[in-house]
This record gives structure tokens, C-alpha cells and sequence, in this order.
């Protein structure tokens, strides 16, 4: 076992083979991280009052921190964003140093601005867009973002690519 990867009680990670974790990321306890998935250098995933889950698809940037958290199929977790008991549904964008507090959930779609802190207890419905500190949330159709043009340039296999591409770095 890699010397970043260990044991919790018992439990340890459980990787996809078709996905990419740098042995530079630290993955703790029960971490379930399911096909095509990508985590990069400096990531902690903690997995040990509850489990961790990334999703098919999903990639988790360079020095991430998610503990007791989940994320579904093709969302992107920001450079530096934090998620601490939090969920986030399919599709979803987390940006750059944005934080989740406990017990936030994220809906399908939505997307929450690099240095956003969400706020203990939120529920964000889906296809939202999420930003400030504290956090403010607005309808994707109220604003002026084009959710597909963001989704598309963020959820598709691009990074997947990317990942494959780096050879060394991911084992």
C-alpha cells in the first residue's frame, strides 16, 4: 500500500483501477473514488467518522481537503476548496478555495464561486449559483452565466485526458 494511503478501524480506500490518484494526495480510512475519478497532489480525502465519495467522472484540484463528504459523478472540486460533511450532487462545480461547512448540501448542476463559504446546515437547490461570504444563492436562469457552456469546459473528459497525461505523478 502506498505510504499516503491508510487505514482506518479496519477500513481502507477503494480505487476504481480506470481512476487517477497522485501518490502525492493523502486518502484516509473509507474512501470510495469510482471510475475515470482523478485526485490530485495534495489532496486529503478523510475518510473516518464517515466515509468519503467521489464520483465517476469527478475531479478533486491540487490541495483539496474533503472529510465525512461525498460528490456525485462529473463535478469538479476546486484547487484549495474545503468540504467538511458536505454532499454534492451530479454536475455540480466547487471553486477555487471555496469552503462547505457541515452538513451542506450542493444540488445537481449548481455551481458555487471560487472563495465561497457556505454556511453550516445550507441546502442548495439545484442548478444554483452560489457565491460571497457569507454565502448568497441565485437561481443559474437569473443570472447571466451559461450553465452549459461552464458545465461543458468543466464535466467533460478533459481533465480525465489530463490525468492520463501525467504519467509519474498519478500511481
Amino acid at each position: 500500500m502506498d505510504s499516503r494511503r491508510y487505514e482506518f478501524e479496519g477500513t481502507g480506500p477503494d480505487i476504481d483501477p480506470t481512476a487517477r490518484v497522485s501518490r502525492e494526495a493523502t486518502l484516509v480510512g473509507e474512501v470510495h473514488i469510482g471510475a475515470d475519478a482523478s485526485v490530485w497532489p495534495g489532496v486529503v480525502l478523510r475518510g473516518d467518522v464517515a466515509p468519503v465519495r467521489v464520483g465517476r467522472e469527478s475531479h478533486v484540484g491540487d490541495t483539496a481537503v474533503l472529510h465525512a463528504s461525498a460528490v456525485g459523478e462529473r463535478v469538479m472540486v476546486g484547487h484549495g476548496a474545503v468540504l467538511n460533511d458536505a454532499a454534492v450532487d451530479d454536475g455540480s462545480l466547487i471553486g477555487f478555495n471555496a469552503t462547505l461547512n457541515s452538513e451542506v448540501t450542493v444540488g445537481e448542476r449548481s455551481i458555487v464561486a471560487s472563495g465561497t463559504t457556505v454556511p453550516d446546515g445550507y441546502d442548495i437547490p439545484a442548478e444554483s449559483f452560489v457565491r460571497g461570504v457569507p454565502a448568497q444563492v441565485t437561481p443559474l436562469e437569473e443570472t447571466t452565466i451559461d450553465p452549459e457552456e461552464i458545465f461543458e469546459a468543466h464535466s467533460s473528459g478533459e481533465y480525465t485526458d489530463l490525468a492520463g497525461r501525467h504519467g509519474d505523478l498519478f500511481g
